[in-house]
């Protein structure tokens, strides 16, 4: 057994001999995390694709992978791939990277071109920004966030540049996940028919009602969903679609989302029949908590939080990893300056999710059998 990296090293055939997988949208996936700004021509530049191995130069690595979440392994994974006959052929264009403070949004996207011709467009999921965190956390308010509808306009961009006959394949991890299914179900209609498989890598879900649209409908049958047996951030919101559920090596559900973590055996994943029950509960502790709130709650509780926290200076959550116990007092400081009403609200809203997060994982709970698939998670954001 291993995971992505150890697949790109051992997997010899092309995509020609082997056809696009699961695991081949994961990998482009977590591509699409490396900081390719400049070294990938952009959506507006009039210019060719590059090939990936052109990416594998040491003078380039610290742009790629310095300010990645696992720099070692992006390291690991472009080495595999500049090597790989499966992969080293595959070439890249239209590269975006947007942050925008104003509208809380953090997008990026970049489409590879495979060697057999065919197109997959990969949506990055949340970076370790603070924007990118609290649009996450927007999404249980917010419908379309910002990161969506730039995700349409992209597609619908970048589908002008694709031969009429290549199979076009979208997706992502986390956010970028999500992204890529709003995407393929909002964009011209012409294109959604040229669209193939549609990936959602351990990204949340959509409210009842996106999910009982003609839209939606429209695009049902194409998504592959996987999420690591302990999935949160994936259980998050309805869940509609059939998913599969790929074995981790994680430790806990934050772990269990990073891609390097999911196992994959004899090239494709290493599937199993059911979620972890950590994951069943994490998911009805949130649902029930945000179900239990107003839309302006949710708004008010999120947009304090990330208010205490932006008051430390923090504009990357790395940066609360390398010294989290100052960030932390600082966080209490600034909490001591928040009006009484609002500080009052945060304390109810911290003690309701935590009494429910209790009866959640309760002994009753946990002796429940574990379950493959809950066909309709509780609708926590409808409005």
């Amino acid at each position: 057994m291993g995971n992505i990296i150890d697949y790109v090293k051992t997997e010899m055939r092309t995509f020609s001999e082997k056809p696009f997988c699961a695991v081949d949208s994961l990998v482009l996936s977590q591509v699409s995390y490396f900081k390719m700004n400049g070294l990938v021509p952009d959506l507006y530049d009039d210019e060719s694709f590059v090939p990936l191995r052109d990416l594998f130069r040491a003078e380039c690595f610290d742009q790629l992978f310095g300010k990645t979440f696992v720099p070692e392994n992006n390291l690991n994974l472009l080495t595999a791939l500049a090597s790989s006959p499966r992969f080293r052929n595959t070439e890249l264009n239209f590269f975006i990277n947007e942050v925008d403070a104003d509208i809380e949004m953090q997008f990026s996207a970049v489409t590879f071109l495979l060697d057999d011709g065919s197109v997959y467009i990969a949506y990055r999921g949340t970076d370790g920004t603070m924007i990118g965190w609290k649009e996450d956390f927007n999404m249980a308010f917010t419908y379309p966030l910002p990161a969506q509808e730039a995700g349409l306009l992209y597609l619908n961009s970048v589908s002008g540049f694709i031969p009429a006959d290549a199979i076009v394949r979208i997706g992502g991890h986390s956010k970028g996940g999500n992204i890529a299914v709003y995407a393929a179900m909002k964009c011209n209609p012409s294109l959604r028919k040229r669209i193939g498989e549609i990936y959602n890598h351990d990204g949340p879900g959509f409210t009842n009602e996106v999910l009982e649209s003609d839209e939606y409908a429209s695009i049902r049958d194409r998504i592959r969903k996987t999420l690591p047996q302990s999935s949160v951030f994936g259980m998050l919101l309805h869940q509609c679609e059939n998913f599969a559920v790929v074995e981790s090596s994680g430790i806990s559900g934050f772990f269990q989302h990073i891609p390097f973590n999911w196992i994959v055996k004899d090239g494709d994943f290493r599937y199993v029949d059911k979620l972890k029950n950590s994951s069943l509960q994490a998911q009805e502790a949130i649902n029930e908590w945000l179900a239990a709130q107003t839309p302006e709650q949710r708004k008010h509780f999120v947009d304090t939080i990330f208010g205490l926290l932006e008051s430390t200076k923090v504009t990357n959550f790395n940066d609360i990893n390398d010294d989290w116990l100052k960030t932390s007092l600082k966080v209490l400081a600034a909490a001591k300056d928040l009006d009484p009403e609002t500080r009052k609200f945060v304390q109810n809203a911290i003690s309701s999710f935590v009494k429910i997060s209790l009866k959640a994982w309760s002994p009753i709970h946990s002796k429940q059998p574990e379950s493959a698939l809950p066909a309709e998670a509780g609708d926590a954001s409808s409005s």
